[in-house]
C-alpha cells in the first residue's frame, strides 16, 4: 500500500474529516493523519495508531521518521517556516483555498501586516516566517483545489482537482412549510444578507416559508434579523442563532431543508488580499449542497459548472417554491461515496 501523510493544523477540519471518511475503506493507500489539538477537538477524535497529535514544533521530525510517498497539507495560512521545510524534503501537495494569496509578493505581505489584526500578523512575521508564504506553494509539487470550476477559471495556473465531497443518504420530503437553509457565518462580508432580507419582504404567495440562518449572528446582522422579525409577512418565519451552531444542529437543519439559498458576495479578502468566489476561492456552500444533496440558489453572476446550482433571478420566491420541479439532479448518482472514493484514489495515484 502507498503511504500518505495528511496534515491539518489550523482550519478546514471538515475537509480533513471528508478525506478520512473516504479513505477509511481504501485498499490502495495507508494514511497517517497529523492533527493539532484544535483539529482533534473540533472533530471529536482521540489519538490512534494513524491519528497523530502534532504541533508545528514536532511535525517535521514526526514526518521524517516515516517513509511517506506523498504529504498533503490541508491549509497553508500560517506556520510557513514549518511547511517550507516539509515542502522542500517531501513530495508535497497543498490544498489551496485562496488562489490570489499564493501569488502575493513579499512587499505586499509586509504592507498587509499593518492593515488589520496587527498583533497576529506581526506574530506570523516574527515567529512563522510570513514573508516566505508563497515559497511553500512554489516548492509544492502540486497545488490542489476542491472545486473544478477554479481550474476552468484559472487555466494558466497549475492546479489539480482533489474530489473530497460526497453525498450522504438523506431523504427529506417537502412538508407543508417550505424550509430554506442559509448556511454559513452570518456576516455581510461573505454573504449579502441585506439583499436576502429585502427579497423576502416582497414574497407574495400564501405558502408558508421558514428561513434558517445556520451560523452565529451578531452585531449589525443580528440587528437586521431582529428588525425583520417585526415587519416580516405572517406566512414567513425565521430561525437564527446567537451562539456558534453545533454540528448536530447544523446537520439536522440541513437535512430538514428543502433548498439552500447562498447569497454569496462576489468578492471577499484573505490577509487583506482580494479573493473572488468561484474564481479564486471556492464557496463552502458547494460542499454543503453536495453533502446534504440539496439544490442551491446562488447569485446570478456566480461562475459555476455545477448543475445543482440555480442562478438567482428576480422572482426568487418562485425558484424556492418550484425548485424541485424547475430542475432535478441525482446527487446519489453523481456523488455516491464509493464513486468519489475511486475518483479520489485515482487522483492521489497521479500525485505520487
Amino acid at each position: 500500500m502507498k503511504k500518505i501523510a495528511y496534515i491539518e493544523l489550523d482550519t478546514h477540519a471538515e475537509i480533513a474529516a471528508n478525506f478520512m471518511e473516504l479513505m477509511n475503506d481504501s485498499r490502495e493507500f495507508s494514511v497517517d493523519y497529523y492533527f493539532s489539538e484544535k483539529i482533534l477537538k473540533t472533530l471529536g477524535l482521540n489519538e490512534t495508531e494513524n491519528i497523530i497529535k502534532t504541533t508545528p514544533e514536532t511535525l517535521f521530525r514526526q514526518l521524517s521518521s516515516n517513509d511517506y510517498q506523498l504529504v498533503i497539507i490541508g491549509t497553508v495560512h500560517r506556520y510557513f517556516n514549518v511547511f517550507n521545510e516539509i515542502s522542500r524534503k517531501f513530495n508535497t501537495s497543498v490544498i489551496v483555498h485562496n488562489l490570489n494569496f499564493t501569488k502575493i509578493s513579499k512587499f505586499q505581505l509586509f504592507k498587509n501586516i499593518f492593515k488589520k489584526d496587527f498583533k497576529y500578523r506581526l506574530k506570523l512575521l516574527l515567529k512563522e516566517d510570513l514573508l516566505s508564504a508563497t515559497e511553500v506553494f512554489k516548492n509544492a509539487k502540486n497545488l490542489l483545489v476542491l472545486d473544478e470550476t477554479l481550474i476552468q477559471e484559472n487555466q494558466n495556473f497549475p492546479l489539480k482537482f482533489l474530489p473530497v465531497f460526497f453525498t450522504n443518504e438523506y431523504s427529506e420530503s417537502r412538508k407543508s412549510i417550505i424550509t430554506i437553509a442559509i448556511p454559513g457565518a452570518v456576516s455581510q462580508e461573505r454573504r449579502d444578507y441585506f439583499h436576502l432580507l429585502e427579497k423576502i419582504k416582497i414574497f407574495k404567495s400564501n405558502a408558508s416559508f421558514q428561513f434558517v440562518f445556520l451560523g452565529k449572528a451578531e452585531g449589525e446582522e443580528l440587528s437586521w434579523l431582529k428588525e425583520f422579525e417585526k415587519v416580516k409577512p405572517q406566512n414567513i418565519s425565521i430561525q437564527y442563532f446567537t451562539e456558534k451552531v453545533s454540528q448536530q444542529n447544523f446537520d439536522e437543519w440541513m437535512q430538514k431543508s428543502d433548498i439552500l439559498w447562498c447569497p454569496i458576495q462576489s468578492e471577499t479578502e484573505f490577509f487583506s488580499q482580494k479573493e473572488f468566489y468561484g474564481k479564486t476561492k471556492m464557496s463552502g456552500n458547494i460542499g454543503d449542497a453536495i453533502k446534504y444533496g440539496k439544490l442551491a440558489i446562488f447569485p446570478e453572476n456566480y461562475p459555476n459548472s455545477h448543475p445543482f446550482i440555480i442562478p438567482e433571478n428576480k422572482n426568487v420566491e418562485e425558484q424556492i417554491f418550484n425548485g424541485e420541479e424547475l430542475m432535478s439532479y441525482d446527487f446519489g448518482e453523481n456523488f455516491a461515496r464509493e464513486k468519489v472514493r475511486k475518483n479520489l484514489e485515482q487522483k492521489l495515484l497521479n500525485l505520487l
